[in-house]
């Protein structure tokens, strides 16, 4: 009985974890900021999907103009790639920009809802500094 507690307490904990993706990137970006995002075309990115308030994180790559994304490609578990062969808007219906290391909601032609957090723009965490005792405590 311990057993498929445990079970399900992990599997449980694993789905949360893994529809809290988006959110979690969110907090590091605001905590720890971003670098710019150039034009290019940046193969490490995670494509975050909205449906109806689950939130699940794929791998795939995006190609960046003028500040706005105008190609996804999704990510296969065997490396390959696929492009996401539609356009893709922001809810204005203009090409979705980046702010802070995540793209504005985009929405493919399909009604699909998604972020692209770009990964490797996150910054490396504030440097702390080191603390110390008084005499006779470390």
């Amino acid at each position: 009985m311990k057993i498929k507690l445990l079970l399900l307490f992990l599997l449980t904990a694993g789905a949360l974890n893994a529809q809290n993706c988006l959110e979690e990137w969110r907090k590091a970006f605001e905590k720890q900021g971003a670098y710019s995002v150039s034009d290019d075309m940046h193969r490490k990115v995670y494509i975050a999907f909205e449906d109806e308030g689950e939130v699940y994180c794929v791998e795939g790559k995006v190609r960046v103009e003028n500040g706005k994304i105008v190609s996804v490609f999704l990510m296969f578990e065997d490396g390959t790639y696929e492009l996401m062969d539609m356009k893709i808007t922001n809810p204005a219906g203009s090409a979705p920009g980046i702010t802070n290391g995540i793209s504005e909601e985009c929405i493919n032609e399909e009604g699909e809802h998604f972020h692209v957090i770009f990964v490797e723009k996150l910054k490396p965490p504030k440097k702390k500094y080191k603390t110390v005792g008084g005499p006779g405590g470390g």
